[in-house]
């Protein structure tokens, strides 16, 4: 069966494209080139970790639901979709509020508040850690007995409803914003304005958070300002999944006591041991969005070389099922050093350059040969070339040092 994620991608990329036209035609300036790409990369991550982790999420609820399920729900029957859905948003509901409230699943759920903007390529940028602990909220559906087809369906309409909220451009919507996520409310969850924060954990229903009084309306007075109070300040998407474990390691390796170590893991992402200096108090007005001058032709590369890694990544997905563990960790490793080299792009950096260029071209060269991957046509092929010559000469002209003086010129 291919991931339904395959036919969801060029939708998502159609209605960012949408999206951007939209906000042009209105002046706004919704989409910065590395923050889009990092949200790009990350979800790209995150599907290639889903590959590798699907025993540990399906496998043990199949496992719980064939063996201690304590009704036998039918398949056929819409009340038990139904139910699920419902069941599914609730737990799903307070997986999420969990993932701001308890630090260890925080270091997870903060990937996707990373991004200082709000579009949606915001939406894509979720966890590779995920599947570590989030399965654990979803039992109650597998003792329940909801078929593992069920579980699977309803979850993924969840995940996909969560899409279209992450946008600028559709303001209030009366009632619907009372009883639905809606753009409002899921642009004050993003916001690290003390009224959002901790806000508004609705998947598609709003009605969990005015029940359990996490809710907070979307106000006209103080627009919301995107991101996190302790910024990822990277764009790298393998530091983007582990910066705040390592923080989380760092403060229990000094911690004194079983109890301190536990709060470390446990408490909220603000906790602090009595004895660390007290921190500054944070000043929204202080905010600078994390950002960096990008010259045209690296702008024009970066969309170049993700469009090849989406490319890469919808073939990744279609042919994993058929691959053995070792070539489908390759390719996994393959895509991850195509996003790490353009990361490294991003930085501007003579070295970083030179050594994205000759990946691309490894890369390319195996996309001509067939190498690493199952004979392609000779269309694909001729792509390729065209594609490795672009990188080339765009890549080539960012080294050039008359195009880094007139770039440094610019941004000084």
């Amino acid at each position: 069966m291919v991931n339904p994620i395959v036919f969801a991608i060029p939708l998502f990329f159609a209605a960012m494209g949408l999206e951007l036209w939209l906000a042009r035609r209105q002046g706004r300036m919704l989409y910065r080139t590395q923050d889009a790409m990092t949200s790009l990369h990350l979800g790209v991550l995150s599907q290639i970790v889903a590959v590798f982790a699907v025993g540990v999420n399906l496998g043990v609820y199949a496992a719980v639901q064939h063996n201690f399920a304590l009704l036998s729900l039918d398949a056929g029957d819409p009340r038990v979709w139904i139910g699920a859905l419902l069941l599914y948003d609730f737990l799903y509901y307070w997986k999420h509020r969990a993932g701001h409230e308890v630090h260890i699943l925080w270091a997870a759920h903060v990937v996707h508040h990373s991004s200082e903007d709000y579009n949606l390529s915001t939406a894509l940028r979720q966890p590779g850690t995920d599947f570590l602990l989030g399965w654990l909220f979803y039992l109650p559906m597998a003792l329940l007995g909801v078929p593992v087809p069920v579980f699977v369906v309803v979850g993924l309409i969840n995940l996909l409803y969560q899409f279209w909220p992450h946008t600028q451009l559709v303001g209030k919507l009366g009632w619907f914003d009372r009883v639905f996520c809606s753009p409002s409310n899921h642009r004050v969850h993003h916001g690290q304005n003390d009224y959002c924060l901790d806000r508004n954990y609705g998947g598609i229903l709003i009605l969990w958070d005015r029940l359990f009084g996490s809710f907070a309306m979307e106000r006209d007075d103080e627009p919301v300002v995107y991101g996190v109070r302790k910024p990822l300040q990277s764009w790298n998407p393998l530091w983007g999944n582990l910066q705040v474990y390592a923080q989380i390691l760092q403060g229990v390796r000094q911690a004194n006591g079983v109890k301190a170590r536990l709060m470390w893991l446990l408490a909220g992402p603000g906790w602090q041991p009595s004895a660390a200096a007290p921190a500054s108090a944070f000043a929204l007005r202080d905010f600078v969005r994390f950002d960096a001058p990008l010259s045209a032709n690296l702008r024009r590369y970066a969309i170049l070389s993700f469009g090849i890694s989406a490319a890469l990544l919808v073939h990744f997905l279609i042919a994993a099922p058929t691959l053995g563990p070792i070539p489908k960790a390759l390719y996994g490793a393959l895509l991850l050093l195509g996003m790490l080299g353009l990361s490294g792009v991003f930085s501007g950096t003579r070295p970083a350059l030179v050594l994205e260029l000759s990946r691309a071209s490894v890369v390319l060269g195996a996309l001509m040969t067939g190498t690493w991957f199952s004979p392609i046509s000779a269309l694909a092929q001729l792509a390729a070339l065209l594609c490795l010559l672009a990188s080339a000469l765009l890549l080539g002209r960012a080294l050039a040092p008359h195009e880094r003086q007139r770039e440094t010129s610019r941004s000084g």
